[in-house]
């Protein structure tokens, strides 16, 4: 499978990428749009639920050392 990449103003990327939406033989459509409020609450939220779980303990997390090693 082969990709696009395009650039393009912000005029007229909402509707090329409408465009693209319609077009039978486009399989995925990947864009750089910014995340939706919802979108950020909800990954808050997760990040919350995940710090609790870690100071109860049941949610193991990786030391400073080794997660810069990974880098």
């Amino acid at each position: 499978m082969r990709h696009v990449t395009v650039y393009t103003t912000d005029k007229e990327y909402s509707h090329f990428v409408e465009l693209a939406k319609n077009l039978h033989y486009v399989k995925k459509i990947e864009t750089d749009d910014e995340p939706t409020k919802e979108e950020i609450v909800s990954n808050l939220k997760r990040g919350f639920e995940e710090l609790q779980l870690i100071k109860k303990g049941k949610l193991k997390t990786t030391s400073l050392n080794d997660f810069l090693n990974e880098l």
